[in-house]
């Protein structure tokens, strides 16, 4: 049992160590991580003992699964909120993926006009069918520019980015990163609890190549990735659609590669004497 609790221990501690170098670099302290990590812990303990068919654990079941005393348990008096906005849910990146795949069909789409009094296809058909009615076409494009990720230029805008990264903004590149390595854990995370049938969630590692190759296999991995994602996203856009948007099903598909001079790695430096 030792044994495990240090594995898991280890495993632990190579997950956190990019995300305490997040914390550290943006400014968060010890007493805010502290906070954040009993949170967690309380929600998970509360998780835990809600899937054993309780509905509602007492302080005391809290504080055995946590290892948390009493008073901790008791000093989170309401949930805590969560500053960031969910991914899933944005107009501006649902206009911008739906977007994305028809001018992969028709690359000509890849400009349009913002408004349009024929048929022809414009920004703001675009949009009100992507933000399903609830947003005004100008709030969505000008979230878009805002985000560097459209031009707009005598009464037309295009598309200047391959993929809804929006560098240009903080926060929501944290909610990006928030989401997306959350739930690439999750499948992990389940494949060694063996909660659910195996997730797919794989890697391929090599050491002792230059920097250059390491470039030119990322660049690769981007080519090969944004044909499949033009296919899952039609996939997708075709199986929500078939379900009015109403079915309980969430998907996330995500690729990443990461590459570093290993005489200089920061991800697991050497004991200290």
């Amino acid at each position: 049992m030792e044994s495990q609790l240090a594995w898991v221990q280890s495993a632990c501690a190579r997950v956190l160590r990019p995300v305490i170098r997040l914390a550290v670099r943006m400014g968060l302290k010890h007493s805010q991580l502290e906070e954040m990590l009993r949170d967690l812990l309380l929600d998970e303990a509360r998780r835990l003992w809600q899937a054993e068919g309780v509905a509602e654990p007492n302080i005391s079941q809290l504080s055995i699964t946590t290892g948390l005393n009493r008073k901790a348990v008791t000093s989170r008096v309401r949930e805590p909120a969560d500053p960031l906005p969910g991914t899933e849910t944005s107009a501006a990146a649902r206009t911008f993926t739906s977007w994305l795949q028809m001018q992969t069909h028709d690359p000509a789409l890849r400009r349009l006009p913002v408004v349009s009094d024929s048929e022809a296809m414009s920004f703001e058909t675009l949009a009100r069918a992507a933000g399903r009615g609830n947003w005004h076409h100008r709030s969505i494009l000008d979230e878009l520019a805002r985000l560097k990720l459209v031009n707009e230029a005598d009464g037309h805008v295009e598309l200047t980015a391959e993929a809804f990264v929006p560098q240009a903004d903080l926060r929501s590149m944290l909610a990006f990163l928030g989401d997306n390595a959350r739930d690439h854990l999750q499948a992990a995370v389940s494949n060694v609890t063996g909660e659910r049938a195996p997730m797919l969630e794989r890697a391929v590692f090599a050491k002792g190549l230059s920097l250059e190759d390491c470039e030119a296999i990322q660049a690769l991995v981007r080519e090969r990735w944004t044909a499949l994602h033009h296919e899952l996203t039609d996939h997708m856009s075709r199986a929500v659609k078939a379900a009015d948007g109403a079915a309980p099903g969430r998907i996330r598909v995500g690729i990443y590669t990461y590459f570093e001079d290993a005489g200089e790695s920061a991800l697991d430096p050497s004991p200290r004497s």
